[in-house]
């Protein structure tokens, strides 16, 4: 399995779901062109991209390529990582046909091209950071931001304090957060 520290940005769930059995990362998906629209979820790429890098893997068509340059013209091109997939034409399982171009997706492709893929643009040489103890959700009920009397309004606080969407889920909260922060500086984030 592969490992990075950098945050994986792909189309949709499914191909999230195809990169898990192949990489040890973080990976956000864009939604599809939902990107376009979500003002948030772009600031959080951007934050992302500064703090880790991203890794950019979208499919091999048309539509993956307007998403790429897209992300491409929010985030520092020194920030960010391209991998690509090699065109093979086919349809996923899942579907009934295959997509205009004929294409595979990313969660279309066999996770050994998917590897290769990753090694080809240098993504296996990435050292992982030291960042001490993560913020689990534990630390988050324990502190107030689940589970308890206003933790709803005290969680939006910090989503807004470390400038993250306020319709982030807690898993991908516990995600990010550690990205974006180490334990003693959550703890002192906290504090004020």
């Amino acid at each position: 399995m592969i490992h990075t520290d950098k945050v994986i940005v792909v189309e949709g769930k499914y191909d999230a779901i195809k990169l898990e059995s192949v990489v040890d990362a973080t990976i956000i998906t864009t939604d599809g062109f939902g990107i376009y629209k979500d003002v948030e979820k772009q600031n959080l790429l951007c934050t992302l991209a500064e703090k880790r890098g991203l890794i950019i893997l979208t499919d091999s068509d048309s539509a993956g390529f307007m998403i790429r340059n897209f992300i491409g013209s929010k985030v520092p091109e020194e920030c960010i990582t391209n991998v690509y997939i090699p065109d093979i034409y086919g349809k996923e399982k899942r579907k009934d046909k295959p997509g205009a171009e004929g294409k595979l997706g990313v969660e279309g492709i066999p996770a050994s091209v998917l590897e290769d893929a990753f090694h080809r643009a240098g993504v296996d040489t990435d050292k992982t950071l030291e960042r001490g103890r993560e913020i689990t959700r534990l630390d988050l009920y324990e502190d107030g931001f689940l589970g308890g009397v206003n933790s709803k309004a005290r969680r939006l606080e910090l989503l807004h304090a470390l400038g993250m969407p306020e319709r982030m889920s807690t898993n991908a909260l516990v995600k990010v957060i550690n990205i974006l922060v180490t334990y003693d500086e959550y703890k002192k984030l906290i504090e004020r």
